[in-house]
Order: C-alpha cells, then structure tokens, then sequence
C-alpha cells in the first residue's frame, strides 16, 4: 500500500470516529463537518486519478492534509464541550 493510499484510509477512518460524535457537537464544529464532507467527497472521487495524474497527487496530498487538520479541530472542539 503506498503512502497516499494510507493517507485516504487515515482520513477515512478518522472521519467515521467524527460522524458518531459529531450530534453532540456545538454548532461551529458542526459547520466545519459540513465543509470537510464537502472537500471529503471532492477529495474522494479525485482520490483515484491522482493515482495515475502526475502533480495531481501532490496537489491531493495537500487537501488530505488540510481534511485531517480539520478533522483534528473537530474532535478538539468535541473534547471541549
């Protein structure tokens, strides 16, 4: 498995602990769900033609980076509440 496809099933597992908690969490953290399972879909369907696209999966390597900081501000703004 490479590195990127690590990165996905990181993202993807990180995502699935968020969404059971993510009903409890205050409204901002809700928001900010709402805008990565938009970049999440996004990122997703690209997922696969950065796997054949030269400077694609840099480009994908990048907006998986800024999903998990994301995600990581979720479950920081879950922990606080």
């Amino acid at each position: 498995m490479s590195e990127f496809d690590d990165l996905v099933d990181d993202l993807k597992q990180k995502r699935d602990e968020l969404r059971l908690k993510i009903h409890l969490a205050s409204r901002e953290a809700q928001d900010e769900w709402e805008e990565l399972e938009e970049k999440m879909k996004e990122f997703s369907s690209k997922a696969e033609l950065g796997k054949t696209g030269e400077g694609i999966g840099d480009a994908l390597g990048k907006v998986g980076e800024e999903l998990k900081l994301g995600y990581q501000r979720i479950r920081n703004a879950i922990k606080e509440d």
